[in-house]
């Protein structure tokens, strides 16, 4: 039994005509907020590609690593963007581990579900003064920080860690009306990088198609078909693509990689998804850069 089997009919705001991309990721996370039809559709790309369950888990691990690196190098406030469902231990729990009582954490999602999760965690393990999830539109930034600094919990004129993980590979359809086609990804995360503070982190993982085995590009190829099918078009960028949604901050080291070799030293024995020799298999890249302040 799932968690969501027991609502016979969904809460306002919730699209059952389609598998929703949050969900089916809880899905392959082995979360429980989904229902049929997200598991009819992850179902059938477990199937065909099993390898997909371990991809996902790849790059929850890479977020859980990426959090504790930059606790650790003093961030003490985490915004989550599209931050999906609470499964397999969300910000506020691995920031915990490192520095009890110290982090904020803001979850946003544009997905109700995922912010109703998310609220029912924190009103369980979290703490009300310090976390807070919101529901809101990525393509939307600058209301989005309205939220933020309305939340309470948020200080924008301090260091913010931002994370975007898995995030940018799904494509942002335009406001309603405009009538445009464009990628809004790369437009997008500079707006973002804009508005944090110096001293700020990006922290992201996108799919690539580039330098992955031959085994997998029929994965990639499937999985773009599947999704735009079920209403959810997907981006695959190069590599120098990816590098260029960081814009001009300072990457740090080991810069852009494969989710499972950014600091392996950061994670737990269970972090070793797939083995160095063949972290592409991941088919993720991942980054994280420093907003340096302006001299």
């Amino acid at each position: 039994m799932t968690g969501l089997e027991h609502e016979s009919f969904p809460p306002p705001g919730i699209d059952l005509s389609h598998p929703s991309v949050a969900r089916v990721y809880d899905y392959y996370l082995g979360g429980t907020a989904h229902w049929e039809i997200d598991r009819q559709f992850a179902g059938r790309m477990l199937r065909d590609y099993p390898m997909v369950r371990p991809i996902a888990r790849a790059n929850r691990r890479f977020l859980h690593r990426a959090v504790r690196h930059l606790v650790r190098a003093g961030i003490r406030q985490i915004v989550d963007l599209g931050s999906g469902l609470p499964t397999m231990g969300h910000a506020h729990e691995i920031a915990e581990q490192i520095a009890p009582g110290e982090v904020r954490v803001a979850y946003v999602d544009s997905e109700p579900v995922a912010v109703a999760h998310s609220t029912s965690l924190l009103r369980e393990t979290g703490d009300p003064a310090r976390q807070v999830a919101l529901h809101a539109d990525l393509r939307d930034p600058r209301r989005l920080w309205s939220l933020l600094a309305g939340s309470g919990v948020i200080d924008l004129d301090r260091p913010i860690a931002l994370l975007l993980v898995c995030v940018l590979h799904i494509r942002q359809p335009p406001a309603p009306g405009s009538g445009s086609t464009a990628d809004l990804g790369p437009s997008l995360t500079a707006e973002y990088r804009d508005l944090l503070a110096p001293g700020s982190y990006l922290a992201l993982s996108h799919v690539t198609h580039e330098g992955v085995p031959p085994h997998c590009e029929q994965l990639l190829a499937d999985a773009k078909e599947r999704y735009a099918e079920a209403g959810t078009d997907l981006i695959y960028r190069s590599r120098r693509e990816i590098a260029g949604l960081f814009g001009d901050f300072a990457l740090l080291e080991p810069g852009i990689t494969w989710t499972p070799l950014w600091h392996p030293e950061a994670g737990g024995p269970d972090d070793q998804t797939f083995p160095p020799e063949k972290a592409n298999e991941a088919l993720l890249l991942a980054g994280v850069a420093r907003k340096e302040p302006r001299h």
